[in-house]
């Protein structure tokens, strides 16, 4: 050749024929086959010549002009096996009847099971395609689809994931279950769900459901409110409470009749914070009882015992935490609706701000930082409050001081470490006591925290100062300083362990008193919920992973559960419910994974065609490097203008939108602080959506600019319920891979629930540079990683998955369950598009201009860089390209028409095809059909060059893909999921099997105390093999009248016990074979003050006439969906001379009752880090 190459350009190109163009052989193609839902309308085409090698196609065509078929072609392939492997056809390929020219007969490719198709015309059949070599292993290998999954159990989709785009001020951020429904909270209110309706179908579009629930299951919404922030399920009195952004609490009545016409209301409610309500619990408690339990070979431990009260309890921001008595609450309930304010007040005016309380020299001993969570261990009578970095641990009352008093005691804030920040001594004397009503708060000071001093106050603020910086630090977008190990989550498991999550992923576990016993790590990536049930502790992780672990922290299970962060778990109705930061909730057998599994599997799979739906869209792309010049109206119309008749969605990608390195410094420094876009940019996308009629036809979906790189996206009107979720990406490649000069943009959506990403790509330039284009490529494919951005219009990012997200920061390469897989590898079809800069090797410009002007571009394309680079699977592996038939498009001479406008100036540079489109689907061979299991498949209908636009250096190009997709209906494969579970016997027998409860038996229905009795009840496991778990807690309490009879039983809330009654310990474990002893105790204390010639005086006193309770021992299994309840009347006969009277003010904090407890050494009970012996 006339033209010398580069010594890099040689190597780099080393092996590629410079032979004259080999015989060609005949192909024939047959025509495809597909559903007709898109925008298939005849389009009329400019008529133009063809080379000699479109003259072979077209001729080969018309043989087979009844059939459409996608063909893979290279005008170099020979007979040789090796060649044929690179550009195979569409669908199956033989080899059947060959003869000497090479004629092969193709089959045809068809989706014929939802409706026939008709022909279509000439312009409609796909373009013969060139496939890269490379594209079967690694990141590059096809992601693997199925209509069920087969590594994760089946799943009841009561919510299948919405678009983002239609969950704006409606995202939901929590649920909770009762015994029948499963209740959520949204932006906007709450929602219910009952499981009577699980599997029925959802009402579809066009129903009472809004956008994005057409396919749930039916559910019922209340009346407007402001964002719900939490939920708390109250079973004793059949309330569900909600805390809101507003700083209110409300209450929710569960078993009321919902109406489909009418949003039902809410209960009570009133003004509890400033702020948020973050969190709530209800906490049970009593007198300070202490009992005194041996543990196997473990140190003497206090239990404290439940009682009488409840209180329920809410966090907020700053770390303000209240209390709200239950007297009080529950009063409040009793007012009918008028006294609503009334009501409100009374709750509001008997708060207990346990801030306040531990402010000491104006200095608060607790966490400033937001209250995440709170836990309450009603066995204890202890409450965890759960910052980001810290905890504290409240003993919900001390016997110091009199019960009418309120007062919840600190015992010690302590750091995820496990080290104690702020111990608080216990204080011998009240120093100061107000009281006002019902609201009555302490502020202690000891004699030791008076002596402080100067040094240890200033200590105490800098440490508080330093907490509301870093507080404040960590709203900040990217402020990450503490991310790597702060609390996300916290649960009580079955044996009185508690757990808790970080968002590092490090797992901890606690005994009752806030002392660390372990850590341990099963998976990388952020840990944001937890649930326990029976033997088992289930984990929700930010990666969409759920895990399974036993009691003692080992590994049982674990699938990923959705494709994004799981933000609540929650255990109701044999099932375990996850929550995803986008809205979709799904139900998980609470046995899973069991063999149960595989059969309903297996007949999901049977039935897959019952609720596979076909869908066809086609999509427009387009690509143009600019040049820093703008477009007219008519470059626009001839380039996109005149091809999207039939279009249902544009994609449109911009390169040198502007340049010059003031601009680009600029660029990179925005970027660093998360701002992008410029006013060129946004010109362009102006006039691009006036030439695409935006506003009446399409709709801009969103964009991403880098530097002078711009992608941006429009949706056809009539498309846009089906097409939404979009995030955008960018990488730089340009000068250390820092600025935007060079490297991608991308874009990634949801259409019709499978996944698609764009990307627009300027690469490095020079002919000589080809080894850096193919890393520029890697580097891009491989750190795409795609998130929100507030270039989206209708921006849907407010709500729990923005804070979800940013746990990413740390594992964005682990989020990926497949080995950290590129977000590109798992898309189900990626198009690349963009300014390549690959150019033509080893010939001269003046050889050059003669091909292209006899436009013969088949030789020309035996000079294709990029075509070289891919056959080697060096670059763009296993993605294919429509043969090119249209002139290269660079480089022009601006505002010089027709192909002499080539660059005819001193440095005459080759024309090459430097402006590509590429592509790739879910395709793993060319036998490949649209199915569940290969849910995208595309072809190429048109690709061309627009030559008559001359504003830049370059030609735009378009290419317009006609897209099969195959999705699920969700609504029928539910219903179809329910069918199964009735129908199929095996199953039903299974389901049967997990309503087994190991027998148990109790040693006594009826107890009668007095005199400070203590009885010991024994619960005898039977079962040789299952353990079982048990929970006592009181269903009623009744007044017997002289003549002995009982008045009505009254109800009491969860583990609400009377005042004379101590049950410990109310719940547990009890190993196979094994007898557990709970010890039920009679007991009067008062102090001196509150009696008055021997009779109690205080205002919680009871009257002196027996009472009755009755308690419910419930047990279950590990897996059990049922509960077996033993039923247990327990009577307190009163008498005058059994009262203790303990001196006010004495330090006797525990004593021991006569009577031993003996619990078996096998027995374990959720009181305590140890087993009991």
């Amino acid at each position: 050749m006339s033209r010398r190459l580069e010594d890099d350009d040689r190597t780099a190109l080393a092996g590629i024929s410079d032979s004259p163009p080999p015989p060609r052989k005949a192909h024939s193609y047959s025509q495809q086959l597909r559903t007709n839902t898109g925008y298939n309308h005849k389009r009329h085409i400019q008529l133009r010549k063809h080379s000699l090698d479109e003259n072979h196609i077209s001729a080969a065509a018309a043989a087979n002009n009844n059939n459409k078929k996608n063909v893979y072609y290279d005008s170099t392939c020979t007979n040789s096996s090796d060649d044929d492997d690179l550009f195979y056809p569409y669908s199956t390929v033989t080899t059947a009847n060959a003869n000497a020219g090479g004629m092969r007969s193709v089959s045809d490719h068809h989706v014929d099971y939802l409706r026939p198709i008709e022909g279509m015309s000439s312009d409609d059949q796909p373009l013969p395609e060139f496939m890269g070599s490379g594209g079967g292993v690694g990141i590059f290998k096809v992601p693997s689809r199925a209509a069920v999954h087969p590594s994760r159990p089946p799943f009841l989709e009561l919510r299948p994931h919405p678009l983002r785009e239609t969950q704006v001020g409606r995202f939901l951020r929590t649920i909770v279950t009762t015994e029948t429904q499963l209740w959520a909270g949204q932006e906007s209110g709450v929602r219910v769900w009952n499981y009577s309706d699980s599997y029925k179908p959802g009402i579809g579009i066009g129903g009472r459901a809004r956008r994005g629930d057409e396919d749930a299951a039916p559910f019922y919404e209340s009346t407007n409110t402001s964002s719900t922030i939490c939920l708390m399920v109250d079973q004793g009195s059949k309330l569900v409470w909600s805390g809101h952004k507003d700083g209110k609490i409300r209450s929710w009545k569960m078993d009321q009749d919902f109406s489909d016409d009418n949003a039902f209301k809410e209960g009570l409610s009133w003004q509890a914070h400033k702020g948020p309500v973050l969190c709530m619990e209800i906490s049970s408690y009593g007198k300070a009882f202490f009992l005194l339990l041996e543990a196997f070979n473990f140190s003497t431990v206090e239990l404290h015992v439940l009682e009488s009260f409840r209180d329920l309890w809410s966090g907020s921001e700053g770390g303000a935490i209240r209390v709200w008595p239950w007297e009080a609450v529950e009063k409040s309930l009793s007012l009918s609706i008028e006294e609503r304010h009334m009501a409100a007040l009374l709750v509001e005016r008997s708060c207990i701000d346990l801030k306040s309380q531990a402010t000491v020299n104006g200095v608060c001993n607790i966490s400033s930082s937001d209250v995440k969570c709170l836990l309450s261990d009603n066995v204890r009578a202890k409450i965890w409050a759960v910052g980001s970095v810290s905890f504290s641990l409240w003993q919900v009352y001390h016997s110091h001081f009199p019960l009418d008093a309120r007062t919840r005691e600190l015992l010690k804030v302590f750091t995820i470490e496990g080290q104690i920040e702020n111990r608080m001594d216990t204080p011998s004397t009240q120093e100061q006591v107000v009281e006002d009503e019902m609201n009555v708060k302490f502020v202690s000071k000891s004699k030791k925290e008076k002596s402080q001093g100067f040094l240890q106050r200033s200590r105490n603020a800098i440490m508080g100062a330093a907490d509301a910086v870093r507080r404040v630090a960590t709203k900040g977008a990217g402020a990450f300083a503490e991310d790597a190990k702060r609390t996300e989550a916290i649960v009580l498991a079955a044996d009185g362990m508690i757990w808790t999550g970080c968002s590092n992923g490090l797992l901890i576990q606690w005994d009752g008193n806030g002392n660390l016993l372990q850590d341990i790590t099963q998976h990388p990536c952020g840990v944001l919920c937890f649930c326990s049930y029976g033997s088992r502790i289930w984990v929700g992780y930010v990666s969409g992973m759920v895990q399974l672990m036993d009691l003692d922290g080992n590994l049982i299970a674990g699938w990923i559960a959705h494709n994004g962060p799981i933000i609540k778990l929650v255990v109701g109705n044999g099932s375990v419910f996850s929550l995803a930061s986008h809205g979709g909730i799904r139900g998980w057998n609470i046995s899973s994974p069991a063999p149960m599994d595989s059969i309903i599997r297996s007949e999901l799979a049977d039935r897959e065609t019952m609720y596979t739906r076909l869908e066809n869209v086609r999509i427009l792309v387009g690509t143009w490097n600019v040049g820093q010049g703008r477009a007219s109206h008519d470059a626009l119309m001839s380039w996109l203008g005149s091809a999207v008749s039939d279009v249902g969605i544009v994609v449109i990608g911009l390169q040198e939108v502007e340049m010059g390195a003031g601009f680009l410094a600029m660029s990179a420094a925005k970027e660093t602080v998360g701002l992008e876009g410029s006013s060129i940019g946004q010109w362009w996308q102006d006039h691009i959506g006036k030439a695409l009629d935006e506003g009446t036809t399409f709709e801009r979906v969103g964009s991403r600019q880098l530097a002078g790189l711009m992608i941006a996206i429009w949706v056809r009107n009539s498309l846009r319920t089906h097409v939404g979720d979009l995030d955008v990406a960018a990488v730089a490649c340009g000068l250390g891979r820092t600025i935007g000069n060079k490297g991608g943009v991308g874009l990634r959506l949801r259409v019709f629930d499978r996944i698609m990403c764009f990307s627009n790509c300027h690469l490095a330039a020079h002919l000589e540079a080809v080894n850096r284009r193919n890393a520029d490529f890697d580097h891009i494919f491989r750190t795409m990683t795609f998130t929100r951005s507030s270039n989206i219009l209708n921006n849907a990012s407010a709500g729990v998955s923005s804070a979800a997200q940013m746990l990413r920061g740390p594992n964005a390469a682990e989020v990926n369950p497949d080995e950290g897989r590129p977000d590109l590898a798992e898309a189900d079809m990626v198009i690349f598009f963009g300014d390549f800069n690959y150019r033509l090797f080893g010939i001269s410009y003046d050889e050059a201009r003669d091909f292209v002007s006899q436009r013969s571009f088949d030789w020309l394309r035996e000079r294709d860089q990029l075509r070289a680079e891919m056959k080697a699977g060096k670059v763009f592996q296993g993605m294919r390209e429509a043969l090119i038939r249209f002139p290269p498009t660079y480089k022009f001479e601006k505002g010089k028409p027709g192909l002499g406008g080539y660059d005819s100036g001193e440095k005459k540079r080759i024309p090459a095809w430097c402006d590509r489109i590429l592509y790739r689907d879910n395709r793993a061979a060319p036998t490949d059909e649209c199915s569940l299991e290969c849910p995208v498949v595309a072809s190429i209908l048109q690709y061309e060059a627009r030559m008559d636009v001359t504003e830049s250096d370059h030609k735009p190009v378009r290419c317009k893909f006609d897209v099969d997709i195959a999705r699920v209906d969700r609504s029928v494969r539910r219903e179809e999921h329910g069918k199964i579970l009735q129908t199929n016997d095996t199953i039903r027998s299974n389901l049967e099997a997990l309503r087994f409860v190991p027998e148990t038996i109790v040693n006594t229905n009826r107890i009668t105390l007095q005199n400070q009795d203590i009885f010991n009840l024994k619960i005898t496991n039977r079962s040789g093999e299952d353990m079982v778990f048990y929970q006592i807690i009181c269903e009623g309490q009744s007044t017997i009248k002289e003549d002995e009879i009982l008045s009505d039983y009254r109800p009491r809330g969860s583990l609400g016990f009377p005042r004379w009654l101590e049950v410990t310990p109310a719940a547990g474990m009890i190993n196979p074979d094994q007898v557990a002893e709970i010890s039920i105790h009679h007991d009067e204390f008062h102090t001196l003050e509150e009696f008055v010639d021997g009779i109690p005086q205080s205002w919680w006193s009871e009257d002196t006439r027996d009472k009755e309770v009755i308690l419910l021992v419930n047990v279950r299994g590990c897996c059990s969906t049922d509960t077996k309840t033993h039923r247990l009347h327990v009577r307190h006969c009163f008498s005058g001379t059994s009262v203790c009277i303990e001196p006010k003010g004495s330090n006797n904090g525990s004593r021991r009752h006569g009577g031993s407890l003996h619990q078996r050494s096998s027995h374990k009970y959720a009181s305590n880090a140890s087993d009991v012996a």
